[in-house]
């Protein structure tokens, strides 16, 4: 996955530096220090949340719109016309996120660039697994001379095959992803326990520091030297969980990226807003 840097991030990010500059200013003592990190970080993290989540819809319009093009080839080709022709026939037809790429493959072939060059470029353009298994197939059959339209209607009834095993496999770990979701809020809802109803009844314990002639020296732990690391605890957490989750759920990383991220904004947002109402 390529990240790019683009200006609504750079702006959630400035914007969030300021807010952590003001906070520190003006309430770096107050209760609501932690609370207003927490919103700062929402700011700086949403515009990436926003834009992983595009990116994934992208990536599964383009498998979809595939699939109907791979079809459209197949009925271009079986009425006799050639493969090349097929696709400059097609140039104009709405592919979605999918018809940049076939555009540009029809003005490549109408320059002269080669079929197989050009589905090569489609190919590497697009970056996705399913669709470049498909096209070095029919680039293959184009090579070597053989039935293009057997090739074209095997590779649409695989790219089905792998959409509707997609489906099934979405289908069959919902429940995992949910229970994913549930298992990382018990866990919060732990750590608040731990830190609004267990430490502070630690307060009033002392550490003895030694007993001799000179006397007995104590140290005072405060709940909040004690709390702080909880949410480094969630952060950790959620980040790995989100990470497990996407896996489960699509097989590649892009999508734990994303859950990754609103599991991290829930944390913080529940653990800083925790410390102002109870």
């Amino acid at each position: 996955m390529k990240f790019k840097i683009k200006k609504a991030e750079i702006v959630g990010i400035i914007l969030a530096l300021i807010l952590v500059l003001l906070d520190y200013l003006f309430f770096r003592e107050d209760v609501f220090f932690y609370f207003v990190i927490g919103i700062a970080f929402v700011i700086a993290a949403g515009p990436f949340l926003v834009y992983v989540v595009i990116e994934v819809n992208i990536e599964k319009e383009k498998e979809e719109k595939f699939l109907e093009f791979s079809r459209d080839l197949v009925e271009g080709v079986r009425s006799g016309v050639p493969i090349s022709k097929s696709v400059l026939n097609l140039q104009d037809k709405d592919y979605g996120a999918l018809s940049i790429h076939v555009k540009k493959m029809a003005n490549q072939i109408s320059l002269g660039i080669p079929v197989r060059e050009s589905l090569d470029t489609f190919a590497k353009d697009i970056g996705n697994k399913t669709i470049i298994r498909a096209v070095n197939l029919i680039k293959e059959a184009e090579r070597t001379g053989g039935n293009i339209e057997t090739i074209l209607e095997s590779v649409a009834a695989s790219v089905t095959t792998i959409e509707k095993l997609k489906k099934e496999r979405d289908a069959a770990i919902y429940s995992l992803v949910v229970q994913g979701y549930i298992i990382y809020f018990i866990f919060i809802i732990i750590i608040l326990v731990m830190q609004f109803k267990i430490l502070p009844m630690t307060m009033g314990i002392t550490n003895l520091g030694g007993v001799g002639e000179i006397g007995i020296s104590t140290t005072q732990m405060s709940a909040q030297d004690l709390s702080t690391p909880f949410l480094y605890l969630l952060i950790t957490q959620g980040l790995f969980a989100g990470l497990i989750i996407g896996k489960l759920a699509s097989g590649n990383i892009k999508s734990g990226i994303k859950h990754s991220i609103i599991l991290v904004i829930i944390a913080v947002m529940i653990s800083t807003g925790a410390k102002i109402f109870l």
